[in-house]
């Protein structure tokens, strides 16, 4: 007589990925949490992100973050290390001053979570809490001063403060732009006559024109 029990279907092994695979995986995930982060970071500081936020919003489990970072404070230095390299692919020192600024002026108007950022470090962090070396750097200033580029009688120290508010006002004061401007903030008539007129302010620190 043929047996007629249904047998249940062998059960197949799972394929464990492939080193390439994992390692495609990690960066996927570091990836998609430092996109992640600096959504909350910029939103609301660092105090005020939850790293349960920054998980939901990367779509992976919050363990991630101390596997990959070491936690949440790793994962703000990890976006700061990141910034400091992509700031030394357009900051070249053979490019002119006011070049400069404007590079760092349509960085900040394609992706402004970076000044949003900043704006709340500067307000909600103590001073004494900040790494040595953590600072700007002067250098470039200095030596395009001493190389004549810009105008002796100024402190070097005074003309960055005075480019990086310049650079992300648009951004930490959008309201402003509406009532001084009469125009939307993100809005591409006013970023190309902003950017037009910075790098004509800029060049009255240089060449002591602002003509072409």
């Amino acid at each position: 007589m043929t047996d007629t029990t249904k047998r249940p279907a062998p059960k197949q092994s799972r394929r464990a990925p492939a080193p390439d695979e994992r390692t495609l995986d990690a960066e996927r995930s570091r990836r998609l949490l430092l996109d992640a982060a600096l959504d909350e970071f910029s939103a609301k500081g660092y105090a005020g992100a939850r790293v349960q936020d920054i998980a939901d919003r990367a779509g992976v489990n919050k363990q991630l973050i101390n596997y990959y970072f070491g936690g949440k404070e790793g994962l703000y230095r990890e976006l700061h290390r990141r910034w400091t390299e992509r700031e030394a692919e357009f900051n070249d020192p053979a490019v002119p001053f006011d070049e400069i600024v404007v590079r760092y002026l349509r960085h900040v108007l394609d992706d402004p979570r970076g000044a949003r950022l900043n704006a709340w470090r500067g307000l909600t962090e103590d001073l004494d809490d900040i790494p040595p070396g953590d600072g700007e750097d002067l250098s470039d200033i200095e030596r395009r001063q001493a190389a004549g580029e810009l105008a002796p009688e100024l402190d070097p120290a005074a003309i960055m403060f005075a480019v990086m508010a310049m650079v992300s006002a648009p951004v930490t004061k959008p309201l402003a732009v509406r009532h001084v401007f009469g125009m939307d903030p993100e809005s591409p008539e006013f970023q190309e006559h902003y950017t037009d007129q910075l790098r004509r302010i800029v060049r009255r620190l240089t060449t002591g024109s602002a003509d072409d």
